[in-house]
């Protein structure tokens, strides 16, 4: 009764990581991951070959014989899993080039040669990154999951490709990289203390509490000011109404009414001002 009640195992179903062109870092790190996920000891077909075949009699170059044996006949399957998968996660338009390779391991070589690249496209693609970082920038009406994001995968290939960035570099960078509405706050935690030791997550997620603070700063200001306005429509009207009572020979508290609309007037020029914003401020005379 006690075996009914323990669950089955969870099957994690992966999806075979495809490399594309200029990711093949990246993508040799995912699919040794797919591999060992998929049973740990494929990964030696890769690295050792891990066929177990009896040598060719002298003078014989056919070939290699069936295999005959438990252990043979169980290295064999695991070539044929490995080499499928390598074969699964390539494009359609380079599948031909490496269908017929004998083996997984010369496969892994080819798709290295392939897609890996010699150490002068290596290079050359390092300097793009680098040349990335330093002109890395957030547009004005990007949200920060994006820019982090973005910045975030950046970092990901310079470490890949040997060019890794000090902590005290990637925050100022990122921190420099935010639009003007962030230039207070990011001044602010460029002169921290601990900004060179701060990992860039928790800078990141520092920054999305000023973030959801900002977004709720605003809104008040807003509504605040639609208020404000309103009060100040309403003020306007029952002082007209209460002058034209006053012809009628009924009275008004005009003094009441004229200190309701100059506090509203001041409240909206308070609001205004108050409000953070990257526009130019207005001239005395347009306000």
């Amino acid at each position: 009764m006690a075996d009914q009640d323990i669950p089955p195992p969870t099957i994690i179903a992966m999806k075979i990581p495809i490399i594309r062109k200029g990711e093949y870092d990246i993508w040799s790190m995912r699919i040794r991951q797919y591999i060992c996920h998929t049973d740990h000891n494929l990964w030696d077909v890769i690295v050792n070959g891990d066929l177990e075949e009896e040598p060719a009699p002298t003078g014989e170059t056919s070939a290699p014989p069936a295999p005959k044996t438990a252990k043979q006949l169980a290295a064999k399957r695991n070539q044929e899993r490995v080499k499928s998968i390598l074969l699964l996660a390539i494009p359609d338009e380079y599948l031909l080039k490496f269908h017929n390779v004998a083996d997984a391991k010369s496969l892994w070589e080819a798709i290295k040669s392939r897609f890996g690249g010699n150490e002068e496209s290596k290079k050359m693609q390092k300097n793009i990154l680098k040349h990335q970082f330093e002109n890395f920038s957030t547009a004005s009406n990007e949200s920060l999951d994006k820019a982090y994001d973005r910045f975030q995968k950046l970092i990901s290939q310079l470490e890949v490709h040997g060019a890794p960035i000090s902590k005290e570099d990637i925050n100022q960078k990122f921190l420099r990289s935010l639009p003007p509405s962030w230039n207070q706050i990011a001044l602010i935690m460029r002169n921290k203390p601990d900004i060179d030791e701060i990992d860039i997550d928790d800078l990141y997620n520092n920054l999305r509490v000023y973030e959801d603070e900002m977004k709720r700063s605003s809104s008040s200001t807003s509504t605040s000011q639609n208020l404000a306005f309103l009060s100040f429509e309403n003020a306007n009207s029952t002082n007209e109404v209460s002058t034209a009572s006053g012809d009628f020979g009924v009275s008004t508290a005009g003094g009441i009414s004229q200190v309701s609309s100059t506090s509203c007037a001041h409240d909206v020029a308070c609001s205004f001002f108050a409000q953070p914003t990257t526009s130019p401020q207005l001239e005395n005379e347009d306000f």
